[in-house]
């Protein structure tokens, strides 16, 4: 599992969840009456189509013993979640998600590309990410 899948899985997105609803689902789905099916099913799909991302980071930095700037550090989102937020951690999870080589050769540059890839890429596994932080 990759860091990323770890992030994932701690905010309650990704693929394990999307498969565990939906083969939660799939029994309901061969109903008696073809119109029970598509009733069935969508609440399922509406249930794990967007998770509110903020709200859940923002009860975690309310019980969290530091104040965490969650919203523009990259450094204390990771510490937030409970995941390793070394500097050897976060430039495996830049390479994982694909940071550019001159970013990587500059931290605060890196930090700050892995904060906003890592959010946007929270918002295309079904997080519910304000659009101004993903500016």
């Amino acid at each position: 599992m990759g860091m990323f899948s770890n992030i994932l899985s701690k905010l309650g997105l990704g693929n394990d969840n999307n498969e565990a609803s939906a083969s939660a689902s799939a029994p309901t789905a061969p109903a008696a009456t073809p119109d029970a099916a598509p009733v069935a099913s969508a609440p399922a799909v509406a249930a794990i189509s967007e998770v509110d991302v903020v709200a859940q980071l923002e009860a975690l930095a309310q019980s969290h013993a530091e104040k965490l700037n969650w919203k523009v550090s990259i450094v204390d989102l990771l510490k937030l979640l409970g995941i390793d937020s070394s500097l050897t951690a976060r430039k495996e999870l830049a390479t994982e998600l694909g940071c550019p080589a001159d970013k990587m050769g500059d931290s605060a540059q890196m930090n700050m590309w892995l904060h906003k890839t890592v959010l946007q890429k929270l918002a295309q596994n079904g997080g519910n990410i304000p659009a101004d932080l993903l500016n």
